[in-house]
């Protein structure tokens, strides 16, 4: 399952089904994805990363420390940190860090 992930991060492909900032699947996310400042759903966006129009963790604001805290909690869940670093390597071009 998690080589589909890649092949889709890789091809470009449905991008509005992963958080624009960590890259988690929003189908994963528990809240089904952040919260707008009018309180509306983001599409954009997980509950973890979003909450009420501003992102939960202002101290990470680059996408190194996002890939740094992302590898670090899926190993806290068992994760190999090589199959962790493999997921976090398209942090880069997620919407949130791309380049302005």
């Amino acid at each position: 399952m998690w080589i589909n992930i890649i092949i889709v991060r890789w091809r470009g492909d449905d991008m509005n089904k992963f958080c624009q900032s960590c890259g988690m699947p929003i189908k994963k996310d528990p809240q089904n994805g952040g919260t707008n400042a009018d309180g509306s759903k983001s599409t954009e966006y997980c509950s973890y990363c979003y909450i009420g129009g501003a992102f939960s963790s202002p101290e990470i604001n680059t996408p190194q420390k996002m890939q740094e805290f992302c590898i670090g909690k899926m190993k806290e869940m068992g994760m190999h940190g090589f199959v962790a670093w493999i997921f976090t390597r398209s942090i880069p071009k997620l919407n949130r860090w791309k380049e302005k």
